[in-house]
């Protein structure tokens, strides 16, 4: 498969016709779930009523730790992978005046015109894509609805098909959550979220990734697809994951650390024992071990600073930031490395992440015993 082959690929699927006409989104996994401190922000900003509890007990300080990019109602935002909570750290919101608000947001009615804006930032839209027989067919998901990073995004799909073209995958790119269906995942021998973050897919979107999932799909998530402050399924981080996100270093953000390879791993096929690189380095509150994980590298915490915002200690002790484990007869990876659109061109890490691939797509009897 040549470049022009591969790029003219994957522009044809962000340009891709739809199958159908997509009915308004109904099934959102918050719909009609009560206001209350645990629900987004965006969903809190978005309804007048709740929008009024807030400015009377916080007033001025919904999105003034962010700025006004990351806190508005329109995803991509931040303000959709935040609650009161997390806001409350930067703004000094006591536990008790949190607790005052959410008495206050527990009151509210959920209409028809909640209701709708909770489902706009979701989506049924189906494309209609067109690969070629005989190869590896990859999905490349770039939905986000949280944080979006551009320079990563673009540097990670650039390199994931520059990867294609190395190998012969016939792979396609969409931002349409509504690929997650039954007929459309069935084309697929793997999909890959790029730097996905924020809740992207609907309750009926769900069910068919997990289902086709567990009979012998694969994950390849990068960077900010574990990246989140706040889930909304927990089987995305507890089941498919197996680790959930705590933080990443501030003082500075983007430090040099050393990574230690497990030679052990058939994924480490070509890298060396050790290499040192620049990134955003995330922990996670729980470790991927305990789920089963097979760790491929770890970092090296005597290496660099995990100190995070206002001192946060962001040490794990063992410290995985790419594994794989297999869910039913499904294989995922996850690598947490790729903040830095470099990253994507560091010679150890563009040969893990191409060997990721690879066996997610092709070896299908890998979790044939779970």
């Amino acid at each position: 498969m040549n470049k022009l082959t591969v790029v003219a690929a994957a522009l044809a699927a962000a340009c891709a016709p739809l199958a159908a006409v997509a009915k308004p989104v109904i099934d959102c996994p918050n719909r009609n779930t009560p206001f209350s401190a645990n629900s987004p922000m965006i969903d809190l900003m978005l309804s007048p009523a709740a929008s009024a509890v807030l400015a009377k007990a916080m007033p001025g300080k919904m999105g003034a730790p962010l700025p006004s990019n990351s806190a508005g109602t329109t995803a991509p935002t931040f303000m959709a992978i935040l609650t009161l909570k997390e806001v409350s750290y930067f703004t000094g919101i006591k536990p008790d005046a949190i607790a005052a608000i959410d008495v206050e947001l527990r009151k509210l009615p959920v209409t028809a015109a909640d209701r709708v804006a909770r489902c706009a930032r979701y989506d049924n839209d189906v494309p209609a894509f067109t690969l070629t027989a005989g190869k590896p067919h990859l999905l490349l998901f770039e939905k986000i609805n949280g944080f979006k990073d551009v320079p990563s995004v673009n540097a990670a799909h650039a390199a994931i098909l520059a990867m294609a073209e190395r190998n012969g995958w016939a792979i396609v790119s969409t931002e349409s959550a509504g690929t997650f269906n039954p007929r459309t995942l069935r084309q697929f021998d793997a999909v890959i979220w790029n730097n996905v973050s924020g809740d992207v897919l609907t309750l009926s979107q769900r069910r068919a990734f997990q289902r086709w999932l567990n009979a012998g799909g694969a994950f390849i998530g990068v960077h900010s697809s574990a990246g989140d402050p706040v889930y909304f399924w927990d089987w995305y981080p507890d089941a498919l994951l197996g680790a959930r996100f705590i933080g990443h270093p501030m003082n500075p953000q983007f430090q040099p650390a050393r990574i230690a390879v497990n030679g052990a791993h058939p994924l480490a096929r070509g890298l060396p024992a050790e290499w040192t690189m620049k990134d955003e380095w995330y922990s996670f509150r729980t470790n991927p071990r305990t789920i089963g994980a097979q760790v491929v590298l770890s970092l090296d915490e005597s290496s660099y600073k995990p100190d995070g915002p206002m001192g946060q200690n962001l040490r794990m002790g063992d410290h995985p930031i790419a594994w794989t484990n297999c869910l039913g007869k499904g294989r995922m990876f996850y690598a947490a490395i790729g903040h830095l659109p470099e990253t994507y061109n560091d010679p150890h890490y563009a040969a893990l992440l191409e060997n990721a691939i690879a066996w997610a797509a092709t070896d299908k009897q890998a979790c044939d015993k779970h």
